[in-house]
């Protein structure tokens, strides 16, 4: 049996001493995120979630969501859990105090979503619709509407759904057909189906908040027609209290490969009453609030499960006794060694350790962005941090969940022939662990958003501005760090010539940057890691204790066996679109 123990250790480490936390408190929002109060923070929630929610991972998963006569029950245990996270304020911990949340920063309640996925990722799911649900309400609800509800999802008694996609309308959201009738008092008569809906129907709270995109008769064609409503499961009367359920009905849960913890829905909006959010006709653009904080939540489940995988395949590397190492192979005994003295066996365990360390350290640093973009007095501060999460959001969403299916595949190969079979529970994180790679836009989507939006805005200067910072980094690295600074400065001069090229590319033919976008995004994820190393291997160089030579030569083996991954990405990226499209349909058999 699989099991998972918040990595509080390194968690600390990433919060305050690589990307120093403690900065924040000069925001006076955040006076009170202390270094004892981020501490003690990861410490209790590390306490309740390895204790309550992690220990239900493979039972919920044998178990999974059941629907009886339209509602949807929870594997058993998970009631009791939601309940006793949300009681203990960790839905709010980032929530804003006026609608009873704790106002921590984002970067901390990040901190614990990475826990929340490493211990149960299909647990996570049902808080981590809300979040989004509650920061597209803040930017764009009326009042009435904020101060109906963002209390509710705050607290966790109410939770949110993200109502997009149709059976015709997937990653294209210009199809969608759905319809919302105007009615006389100001609402609207929500009528059409929804599929893939992360908890849709469930019995952890005692509401669902539904944000749905739809188009009114009128409405013009295409994305420029789409507007986005609040539907509740249940409609709330002028005093607070819970009406007359919506007709709402879920009408199937997907039969899927992994997170069976978290029940998909197929749902039917049967005119059902619903409440516009912001301007009619632009609900798209109001969804990518809830759609980006999203994006970021899935990263953290990547990395989450590649935690879990990590930690159980060094457990198991360092128990199970199997064969002699090559160097001791003539010595006469039947007494075997445990696989940790194998080199193929320390080079996955080393793999999974600098991938999963190293994204923890990118995601850290992006949601500190975040708080800074939302928070910080400075206007130009927050306008240039928005940029940077901007930028990292595509990489933190598809690099980091390809990270986990890499991952949780060499956890399997770790355990061998036991990572195969279920009882072990190495398996499910791999079936998890695919998922994240597609939902909340594909990574294939992310990459072309990286390549046509992100690296075009601000006049092309978000990219540049990430790779002067890198640059300062490594001009003020010590001799000693030439392990790590040679390959990087390389592998950041092909991201560059890689950059200039697409963007002058994507001018004559669009197909050019369109089927490079992916390996250029894994390009860029490999140079952000290698930045973050080299910041980790600064701080572990003055430091003698084991956990801290332990992030060198982690550092090192990124260094030397995963940053020349790179190396081969630059002329794959600029070899062009011909070979991609000259083929015919027909010649592809």
């Amino acid at each position: 049996m699989a099991t998972y123990k918040a990595p509080v250790r390194d968690m600390a480490f990433v919060l305050n001493e690589i990307i120093n936390v403690e900065s924040l408190t000069s925001i006076e929002k955040f006076a009170d995120a202390t270094p004892d109060i981020v501490n003690g923070v990861l410490e209790e929630a590390a306490k309740q979630i390895d204790n309550t929610i992690a220990v239900l991972n493979e039972s919920g998963d044998a178990e999974g969501a059941q629907l009886t006569n339209g509602e949807v029950t929870t594997p058993a245990g998970f009631k009791e859990a939601y309940a006793a996270y949300a009681e203990s304020g960790w839905t709010g911990l980032d929530k804003d105090v006026e609608f009873d949340g704790q106002g921590l920063p984002y970067v901390l309640a990040t901190a614990v979503t990475d826990m929340l996925s490493g211990a149960n990722a299909a647990f996570s799911l049902y808080p981590g619709l809300s979040n989004g649900a509650y920061e597209a309400l803040k930017a764009h609800g009326t009042q009435a509407q904020k101060e109906t509800y963002m209390t509710h999802l705050s607290r966790g008694d109410w939770s949110g759904t993200m109502c997009l996609t149709e059976p015709g309308a997937g990653s294209d959201l210009g199809q969608v057909r759905t319809k919302a009738f105007p009615q006389e008092d100001g609402s609207y008569l929500i009528d059409g189906n929804k599929i893939f809906i992360t908890a849709g129907e469930h019995d952890l709270t005692d509401n669902i908040l539904h944000l749905v995109l739809a188009r009114t008769p009128d409405a013009p064609e295409g994305v420029r027609g789409i507007s986005m409503f609040i539907v509740p499961k249940f409609l709330v009367n002028a005093d607070g209290s819970l009406g007359e359920r919506n007709p709402i009905v879920c009408a199937s849960l997907e039969e899927k490969m992994g997170i069976h913890g978290s029940c998909t829905c197929v749902l039917n909006f049967n005119e059902a009453k619903g409440y516009l959010v912001g301007e009619l006709n632009k609900g798209l653009q109001n969804m990518f609030v809830m759609m980006n904080a999203a994006r970021l939540m899935v990263g953290l489940q990547g990395l989450g499960v590649a935690e879990r995988a990590t930690q159980n395949a060094i457990t198991y590397a360092k128990e199970r006794k199997q064969g002699r190492p090559l160097t001791r192979k003539a010595e006469s005994s039947f007494d075997s060694d445990t696989i940790i003295v194998h080199p193929d066996v320390r080079r996955m365990l080393l793999t999974m350790k600098a991938l999963t360390e190293g994204c923890r350290m990118m995601a850290y640093d992006t949601a500190k962005y975040v708080d800074l973009s939302e928070n910080h007095p400075d206007e130009t501060v927050r306008s240039k941090a928005k940029e940077r999460v901007d930028l990292m959001t595509p990489i933190c969403k598809a690099f980091t969940t390809d990270v986990g299916v890499e991952v949780s595949s060499l956890g399997v190969q770790v355990y061998g022939g036991h990572g195969y079979i279920r009882e072990n529970g190495m398996e499910q994180n791999l079936r998890d662990s695919k998922i994240f790679c597609i939902y909340e836009g594909t990574n294939g989507i992310q990459a072309l958003d990286l390549v046509g939006r992100k690296l075009s805005m601000g006049g092309g200067q978000l990219p540049k501005d990430f790779f002067a910072e890198i640059n300062d980094e490594l001009e003020s690295a010590t001799d000693e760090l030439s392990f790590i600074c040679e390959p990087l400065l390389d592998a950041l001069n092909d991201l560059q010539k890689a950059t200039d090229w697409l963007v002058e590319s994507k001018q004559h033919n669009p197909n050019d940057s369109a089927s490079a976008a992916v390996d250029y995004l894994q390009l860029f994820g490999w140079v952000s890691l290698g930045y973050y190393w080299l910041r980790a291997a600064k701080v572990a160089s003055k430091h003698d204790a084991v956990f801290y030579q332990a992030k060198l030569v982690t550092a090192k083996f990124f260094a030397t066996k995963l940053l020349p991954r790179a190396q081969g990405l630059l002329p794959v990226v600029m070899s062009g679109s011909g070979c991609v499209m000259d083929p015919t349909e027909e010649m592809i058999l």
